[in-house]
């Protein structure tokens, strides 16, 4: 379980030592980091990795569904087509998790009850994280009483523009305590953090703190998970491993709809952090659209042909 490493004790002991160690991190070239994010994402990779990468970036996915309009019936067929994306065929594997709000949890564990399939939920106010600190925690302890195996916080923005970073990192080190055996997914929504130089400080903010995994983005803002912004962030994770020995996972969200986006973002892993992250422990696509692609296109290479509009369910 990711703790503050030894060698963050100083760093995080006041808000000035805190600023001054994430303004001293790297600064970060705009230009040649959306460069590199275009340049993977030119890749061509022949039809037997294709399969590969297709059946991979199901696994990843956390299906989900964040409406005001959730019932209890839409997540059980959520459900079920999380544990069987392709009921015509069983050798489709399953998707890592499916995400709800907490109020939905404990009918997601009914409904995934003795699958591998993950209960994902989203809590600490989510989407804008704008609620006192003693109401995030109740929202999350109430979503891993229900069933949540883990918990996708949202920081407070408003805080972490303003430079109050202690006060965000000290939130989320609560909302991980808070989670208990529940992992911790820490989503930034940046697409509101301005630059990429406050992206890469996030990164490093949350991971100090405890995060089990970052996360670009609520899919509920204009902006949400690009190429660039995932590079960067896989490279933070890289290199927090490199000083730290711990491994953090890192979670595109919003905004990712085909298979052809999907293995971009795969060689960006690949080519980036490395092997160890192709793995849905330590990377997920937050969607639910790109799955339907995804299933489209397996289908394509196995039979040569596309199928009809009616082959996939419509979220």
């Amino acid at each position: 379980m990711p703790t503050t490493a030894p060698a963050f004790a100083d760093a995080t002991s006041s808000d000035s030592a805190l600023r001054r160690f994430l303004h001293g991190l790297p600064g970060v070239d705009p230009v040649g980091l959306e460069a590199r994010a275009a340049s993977l994402g030119t890749r061509s990779i022949k039809a037997t990795a294709k399969a590969y990468a297709i059946d991979l970036a199901i696994s990843m996915i956390d299906l989900t569904t964040l409406e005001g309009a959730d019932t209890p019936g839409k997540v059980r067929a959520l459900a079920a087509k999380a544990v069987h994306p392709d009921p015509t065929d069983r050798t489709t594997p399953a998707t890592a998790a499916v995400c709800v709000y907490p109020d939905m949890a404990a009918t997601a564990r009914a409904a995934l009850a003795g699958t591998d399939v993950k209960v994902a939920s989203v809590a600490t106010a989510f989407p804008a994280g704008r609620a006192a600190l003693d109401v995030k925690l109740a929202d999350t302890r109430d979503a891993v009483e229900a069933g949540a195996d883990e918990i996708d916080m949202v920081i407070d923005r408003g805080a972490f523009l303003a430079g109050g970073y202690l006060k965000v990192f000290e939130e989320i080190r609560a909302v991980k305590e808070a989670s208990g055996p529940a992992r911790l997914k820490v989503i930034f929504e940046t697409g509101e953090l301005s630059t990429y130089d406050n992206i890469r400080r996030a990164s490093w903010l949350g991971m100090m703190a405890g995060a089990d995994f970052i996360k670009t983005s609520t899919g509920k803002v204009a902006v949400n998970a690009t190429p660039a912004s995932t590079l960067l962030m896989l490279e933070a994770v890289r290199d927090f491993r490199a000083q730290t020995g711990v491994q953090v996972g890192v979670k595109p969200a919003g905004g990712i709809r085909t298979s052809k986006d999907a293995v971009k973002f795969l060689v960006l892993v690949n080519e980036t952090a490395g092997r160890d992250w192709l793995d849905n422990h330590w990377f997920r696509f937050g969607a639910s659209s790109l799955l339907n692609d995804l299933l489209m296109q397996r289908q394509k290479l196995a039979t040569g042909r596309y199928s009809g509009p009616d082959y996939v369910t419509v979220d």
